[in-house]
């Protein structure tokens, strides 16, 4: 069987988040959907998304396919229901469409199926941003026990302090030193080739990704996941940042959620909570304002490619869009849209020429190939955002 991952409308929702991605591409939990997805069916997916992503993210199509739902995280009894589907049939929860059954033509003419399965499990997705921080204990919890079922921790090395240590699980090729693992909250997971450095304190429920690095003295709560190929220094609180992003250095990030290839630079702080202790606001791009998020704590949003300087403060619920580069003292303004440079004082257009050099640069640093592809994925992104450096 054929297993495609499909977008549909919440993918506006989680802008900018999926501006350079297909919503299964979202980390959530110490994996992406995608990859949760994929070790659920024991096969490789592809993607039924946006016109201009599809060079990067193209769509497999034969004779026989199950389409499923990108936001919607897998569990062993939705697998096993979307296993029994019958040609022409869908799963569904309420309003959910969760999987299709759809031979090769039926891509030409979309339509929903005429016979609907109504299921009666419960799973886990993601509709908005916020869902990324405030739902990753149990995304991480659920990832943690997938990933290490039947399988046995490296030692935890004796000059670490380890509370629950039947908690923690660290991988080959991890080097943890000196550091602090209290896994009585939740699980401590330590992934391959990841270096946690002397005198961090961690705290679960907590995921340090592949070639993650914890920096000296980090302080770092649940429920947080440190995306692949990222780095973290100073304190850090139900965040979950995706891979190759860097906050290096002291300063604070709570409750918030940063895509890849952004850089926070020292200093840099987020206010995840109102002095009023009121629910926070966030920018959603389909409704173009600020909608309620039913949360008290929400920190930052931070698309691709952004970056920010040193000693940046950024507000309660702000977001930041792809490729922006801020600046300046002061509090920054709560939606600062994509390819902007500057700061409290004002903002210029970043254009896609130069932000298509600075991301080579630093795909190259990686030792990654910075493609056409993904040079023509800026492009768009910047077109599309048009409208939205104009506010």
């Amino acid at each position: 069987m054929n297993y495609v991952l499909f977008d549909e409308s919440r993918r506006n929702n989680l802008l900018p988040l999926t501006f350079l991605r297909p919503v299964a591409d979202i980390r959530f939990g110490i994996l992406t959907i995608r990859e949760k997805w994929e070790r659920f069916l024991n096969c490789k997916t592809s993607t039924l998304t946006e016109d201009y992503l599809s060079a990067k993210f193209p769509l497999v199509k034969e004779k026989e396919n199950i389409i499923i739902n990108g936001a919607v995280c897998p569990n062993n009894k939705l697998v096993d229901e979307i296993g029994r589907l019958q040609a022409g049939q869908v799963l569904v929860k309420g309003d959910t469409v969760i999987a299709m059954y759809v031979n090769e033509a039926d891509f030409e003419k979309p339509g929903r199926a005429v016979d609907e399965v109504e299921t009666e499990a419960e799973f886990l997705e993601i509709n908005n941003t916020w869902d990324i921080f405030a739902k990753n204990e149990l995304a991480l919890t659920s990832d943690y026990e997938l990933i290490t079922h039947g399988r046995k921790s490296q030692k935890i090395p004796a000059h670490c302090l380890a509370i629950k240590p039947e908690n923690i699980f660290i991988e080959p090729g991890a080097e943890v030193l000196a550091a602090t693992l209290n896994a009585s909250a939740g699980p401590v997971y330590i992934g391959k080739d990841s270096v946690v450095m002397e005198g961090a304190n961690l705290r679960g429920p907590l995921a340090v990704c592949e070639h993650a690095q914890v920096k000296m003295g980090a302080k770092v709560y649940g429920a947080t996941t440190i995306g692949p190929w990222s780095k973290v220094g100073g304190e850090v609180n139900n965040s979950v940042i995706f891979a190759y992003s860097n906050k290096a250095h002291d300063g604070f990030l709570g409750h918030s959620v940063i895509a890849e290839w952004c850089n926070l630079g020292a200093d840099t702080n987020t206010s995840n909570l109102k002095n009023t202790y009121d629910q926070v606001k966030l920018w959603s791009y389909p409704d173009e304002s600020f909608v309620e998020t039913g949360q008290q704590f929400c920190g930052l949003i931070m698309g691709d490619h952004s970056k920010c300087g040193i000693n940046t403060m950024f507000n309660t619920g702000t977001v930041v869009g792809v490729s922006s580069n801020i600046f300046g003292s002061g509090f920054q303004r709560n939606f600062i849209s994509s390819f902007r440079w500057g700061g409290v004082s004002g903002f210029s257009t970043f254009l896609p020429k130069k932000a298509i050099e600075v991301a080579k640069g630093m795909y190259s640093r990686r030792e990654l190939d910075f493609t056409d592809v993904d040079a023509k994925l800026i492009q768009d992104v910047y077109n599309l955002t048009h409208n939205y450096r104009r506010m």
